[in-house]
Parts: C-alpha cells; sequence; structure tokens
C-alpha cells in the first residue's frame, strides 16, 4: 500500500475513535452498579385526636428537607393529615383550612344516637368537598386508611373509593361517632387495632416508613364530661400497642404533645409547631438511615 494512503487510513481511524469517544458519557456520570437504588419512602401517620395537627408540622418539616413520599398509611387524625397529603395539598395549606375549620364543620349532632354522639356524614362531606372528590385511588401518592372492623376484629386497610367515606370510618371512635357502613362493614377507628400503621405503609409498597406518633401521655387534669372520659380511655388503651408499632419503622418522629390534651382543639397552632420543631429535630436521623442528600 502506498505509505502516504497508509498515513491517511490510520489518520481517519483515529479521529473516528476521538469521536466515539467524546459521545460516550465521561466515567464519573456513570451510575455506580454497587450503588444502592433509591428506597421507596413510607409515611406512618399515627391517631391521636386533636394532637394530631401535630402531623402537620411534622409533614412542613420534611417538604422543606425535599424528603420524597411515596406512600401514606393514616389512622384516625393521621388519616385526615395523610389523605390531604397524599391528594397533593401542601402542608402549609393544611395549615391555613386546620387554623380554620370550625368544630360545627366535623360535628354533626344533629345526626348523633344511642350509638355514638356524631354520625360522621359532616367529615365526610368537610374531607370530599376539600379534595375535590377525588378518590383515594387517584391520588398523586398512594394511600390507606386504616380502619377496624367491629364484628371481626380485623384491620382494615381502605385503599379505594370516597377519600371522605375512609376517612370517617378510621375516625370513628367509639361512643364519639356512630360506626361508619361501609363496603358491607361496620367500622370503627383504626387506632384499635394499627394506631401507627407502620405495617400497612409496608403492604402499600414502602421499603422505608417514617412513622409518626402523636400520642402523649394521658393528662392528669379532671376529666369534666364522656367525650374527654372516652378520649383518655381510648389513649391509654392504645399506648403500648402504638410504642411496639412504632419501633417496627426504620425512623419514628415523636413531636411533644404531653403538653396538650386529645380533646382541646383550641390549641391547633401550638401543635403545628410542635410538630414542626420534631421534624426538623429528625432530619439528621433520617439522612443517615434513608440515605438521603
Amino acid at each position: 500500500m502506498n505509505p502516504q494512503r497508509r498515513q491517511w487510513l490510520a489518520l481517519g481511524a483515529g479521529l473516528a475513535a476521538t469521536r466515539w469517544a467524546s459521545a460516550q458519557p465521561a466515567n464519573r456520570t456513570r451510575p455506580d452498579p454497587r450503588a444502592p437504588a433509591p428506597r421507596r419512602i413510607g409515611l406512618a401517620l399515627g391517631g391521636g385526636s386533636a394532637r394530631g395537627f401535630a402531623h402537620i408540622g411534622v409533614l412542613q418539616a420534611l417538604d422543606e428537607a425535599k424528603v420524597p413520599v411515596d406512600v401514606v398509611a393514616g389512622t384516625s387524625a393521621g388519616a385526615l393529615v395523610g389523605a390531604f397529603y397524599a391528594a397533593g395539598i401542601s402542608p402549609w395549606k393544611m395549615q391555613d383550612i386546620a387554623l380554620k375549620v370550625r368544630d360545627i364543620d366535623v360535628a354533626d349532632f344533629a345526626s348523633g344516637s344511642k350509638r355514638g354522639m356524631l354520625g360522621g356524614m359532616a367529615l365526610r362531606r368537610l374531607v370530599n368537598s376539600l379534595l375535590g372528590d377525588v378518590p383515594i385511588e387517584k391520588m398523586p401518592r398512594r394511600f390507606a386508611a386504616v380502619a377496624t372492623d367491629l364484628a371481626s376484629g380485623d384491620k382494615v386497610a381502605l385503599q379505594r373509593g370516597d377519600t371522605g367515606a375512609a376517612v370517617a370510618a378510621s375516625c370513628a371512635i367509639p361512643g364519639v361517632f356512630i360506626p361508619a357502613q361501609l363496603n358491607g362493614r361496620e367500622l370503627v377507628d383504626g387506632g384499635l387495632t394499627s394506631p401507627v400503621p407502620v405495617g400497612v405503609a409496608r403492604q402499600l409498597g414502602a421499603e422505608a416508613v417514617i412513622a409518626v406518633d402523636v400520642g402523649g401521655k394521658p393528662s392528669a387534669k379532671p376529666r369534666s364530661g364522656l367525650y374527654e372520659i372516652i378520649l383518655q380511655s381510648f389513649e391509654i388503651m392504645g399506648r403500648s400497642l402504638a410504642e411496639m408499632e412504632g419501633q417496627t419503622a426504620n425512623v419514628l418522629i415523636r413531636p411533644r404533645t404531653d403538653a396538650f390534651d386529645s380533646s382541646d382543639f383550641n390549641a391547633r397552632k401550638e401543635m403545628i409547631e410542635a410538630g414542626y420543631l420534631a421534624g426538623q429535630s429528625a432530619l439528621p436521623e433520617l439522612r443517615r438511615k434513608l440515605g438521603l442528600g
């Protein structure tokens, strides 16, 4: 072969190799096959009646830190807050709603009976109106409201259908609310079987679970009425189970709610602030255990 032709061929091959190499991603941008894949993160929001306002503050801290949340499981007050979060309502919007909603908007005493003081329809309507009647399965995040089957005692994770009805069933404290009729079952508060629903969050696909336990020690102040006595009794009954469930989470957040009574709906702003402080305090542990940046 002509020496000059051989030089041109070599030069062309070199240029082609250079172009091919430049078109490939640099080694530093290639994913490390040994790096763990991102885990699906779930929230387990526990019950606590009025203390449930603390959930909103925790969510504010998690959102500010850009903690990715894929699934949400909620019991009772946690189901109410969790439904809004799963539907895409920001925690700051939730705070606005929480501070403006009136007792009369959820307390339908006129529909009460010997089976409960409240009917639950007002709560159902309020949730659906604020969420635009979105069914559970259409929410941006997977969601389940946890209730208890009154006939069998089984835990029931409501994952489809009427969101307001599911939340009302999850919140149906025996003696306070009439048992909810849903899907051929009589359902009452999920706190009877799963006060901090870590297991349900895992069933929804969460590989790592952040549990939020807003329950506190029973208040020592005198109980002034039937409603207060029922709530205090409910808290005492579920405390041990809540602690056991919380310990199965990857991260457990416990806002300091002991100073607030579970029946005190006038301390909403203070409870939201307590949740925010607890959420901020938990961020270093979250980043360490869940590998967040």
